[in-house]
Order: C-alpha cells, then sequence, then structure tokens
C-alpha cells in the first residue's frame, strides 16, 4: 500500500513540476524570477507600478489570474505598489517563519508578490497589500465603442482572428494609419483569460488583434481587404499549421456597415472561387490583452512570420 501511494505521489509531482516548467517559461526575466519563485523584494521606488493608476486590472505575472483592481490602489508613499482589497479568492496568505510579517502569494500558482500590513490605517479598509512589480502584469481598461459613438469617434477599433496573433498583428502594424495592433482574446465566456486557458481549457476565446486605427486615413474596407490578404480564409480547422478551435478565421463587426463591408468582399472571393470559411460574429463580448510577451512578438525577435505572407486576392 505504502509503494502504491509512493508510486502516485511521485506522478503527481511531476505532472505539478511540468505544469511549473509549461507556465514558467513565459519569458520571465532572470530578476522577476528570483522575485516570484526566491522571494526577493525589488528596491523602493524602483517598480513598474510604483506611481502607476492607470484604469484596469492587475494579474499574476506568472499564471496570469487577476489579483487586484485599480480601483483598490493607493499612495502609501512606502515605494511599492500598495493595494487596500484584493479579489476574492485569489491572494493567500503565509505567515513569515520569523513570525513577524505574513507574505502574500497568488492562490492559483503561488507566486510570490510581497507581503500584507493591517492597522496602519492608511485606507478605510485598514490593510495594505505590499506588492512587488515585478511581480504584476497591468491590463488596461478599454471603454466599450457604442454604435452611435463608433461612427464620430477620431479613433476606431477593428476586431481580427486568423490564426496565431503574432502574424495578423504583424501586417497590420506596416499599414498606415492604424495606430496600435494589440494580440488579445476574445469570443470567450472567461473573464481575463490567460494563454494557458485558452489554449488548453477550451475557453471559446479565439487568438485575435485589436486594431485601432485612424478613420481618415484608413478605412475600414481597406483592413478588411488586408486580413483576406495575409491569412488562408478557406482553411476552417486553424491556420496553417496551427490547428484548433482559438486559430480559426472571424471578424468581430461593430455595426451592421462593416458587416456588410465583410459580405462584399467575401461575395468578391466567393466569385473567384475562394471557399471562404471566415466566421461573422457581433462585437458583443470583450477584447482582453494577451500577456506582455506575445505583443510585437516578431519585432521583438527580428523575425518574420512563419504562417503569415501577404498575397493578393482583390
Amino acid at each position: 500500500m505504502l509503494k502504491i501511494i509512493s508510486l502516485f505521489a511521485i506522478i503527481f509531482a511531476v505532472i505539478i513540476f511540468a505544469k511549473e516548467k509549461k507556465v514558467t517559461k513565459n519569458n520571465l526575466t532572470d530578476f522577476e524570477k528570483k522575485v516570484v519563485f526566491e522571494k526577493a523584494t525589488e528596491r523602493a521606488f524602483t517598480g513598474k507600478y510604483n506611481d502607476f493608476y492607470e484604469k484596469g486590472s492587475y494579474k499574476c505575472k506568472v499564471c496570469g489570474k487577476e489579483l487586484y483592481k485599480s480601483d483598490s490602489k493607493f499612495n502609501s508613499k512606502s515605494g511599492w505598489p500598495s493595494f487596500d482589497d484584493a479579489v476574492e479568492g485569489a491572494i493567500k496568505e503565509i505567515p513569515d517563519k520569523d513570525g513577524h510579517r505574513v507574505e502574500i502569494v497568488c492562490a492559483n500558482c503561488n507566486a510570490h508578490l510581497g507581503h500584507i500590513f493591517k492597522g496602519e490605517n492608511m485606507t478605510e479598509k485598514n490593510t495594505r497589500h505590499c506588492v512587488n512589480s515585478a511581480s504584476l502584469d497591468f491590463n488596461p481598461k478599454k471603454e466599450k465603442l457604442s454604435s452611435s459613438n463608433i461612427v464620430e469617434a477620431k479613433e476606431k477599433f477593428a476586431y481580427f482572428a486568423g490564426g496565431c496573433f503574432w502574424g495578423v498583428e504583424y501586417h497590420f502594424e506596416k499599414l498606415k494609419g492604424v495606430l496600435s495592433a494589440t494580440s488579445g482574446y476574445m469570443g470567450g465566456k472567461t473573464d481575463n483569460p490567460t494563454y494557458q486557458q485558452v489554449s488548453y481549457e477550451n475557453t471559446g476565446h479565439l487568438e485575435v488583434v485589436e486594431i485601432k486605427y485612424n478613420p481618415k486615413e484608413v478605412s475600414y474596407e481597406t483592413l478588411a481587404k488586408l486580413f483576406f490578404e495575409i491569412h488562408d480564409p478557406t482553411q476552417a480547422n486553424g491556420q496553417g499549421p496551427d490547428i484548433g478551435e482559438q486559430y480559426k478565421s472571424a471578424i468581430f463587426y461593430n455595426t451592421d456597415g462593416e458587416k456588410t463591408i465583410i459580405q462584399n468582399l467575401i461575395k468578391i472571393l466567393k466569385n473567384k472561387k475562394y471557399k471562404v470559411v471566415t466566421k461573422l460574429i457581433k462585437t458583443e463580448t470583450q477584447f482582453w490583452d494577451a500577456e506582455e510577451y506575445h505583443q510585437n512578438y516578431y519585432k521583438k525577435h527580428n523575425k518574420k512570420p512563419y504562417c503569415h505572407a501577404y498575397t493578393k486576392r482583390f
């Protein structure tokens, strides 16, 4: 019986180790690894998020789970990001061995965050989560455009899914009039999903690129044409070697006008004998930014897309 228990313990440990390796390979710097795994502390007033108060949420640097809302952040003048509350169930408290302080870790992956202090009377909640910036990623809050104000907006947004978002982002960033291209997730049922969840937990999200553009410099039709020319809109099971639901071809449209433009382009392609399988989906779900290491991937690594190449079709 003891041999069986020992065998199960070994198997469980191997599985946990494999999962941790998979999670922790996401381009953490040596210093970030020291903080989240070895419980090091960054120097006061040096962290990225110390004097930072944009609207959004803060995620675990290791696993991507949401930990804090920007509404709970306050200036404690301590030199480290401070929060007086955490997302319910996101934080685990562990008393230090010396009995003087209480460590806080991510409840999902046990990554070290910092320490929690109570009774300082800095806010009404009388609690301060003192967190290392190196343990966090920030997800900005985006204002959702309605059909009425999209028409008058100086900046507009478009959402395209065409396989791995690295390649889609790469091509759109080169188009004049595009202000930014952001890799992320859209269309699923899970809030603030991580790459791991989208890839392995069937959340329903697609890998999507959010295009912010100036409508005075580039039209939505031009954007849509480029989309159909940088990926294969006839491949039904993914894109190139990337096979799976999250890699399927789709366009999330904001207005009926955008939908009509897409339908007209698909009609042109079908008349040219292309069997287009691209899905048209009404923009009703939130776009979530992907992890920082996914953004500008090819530019960061000085490479070119492996499954996205321009092919003139119009």
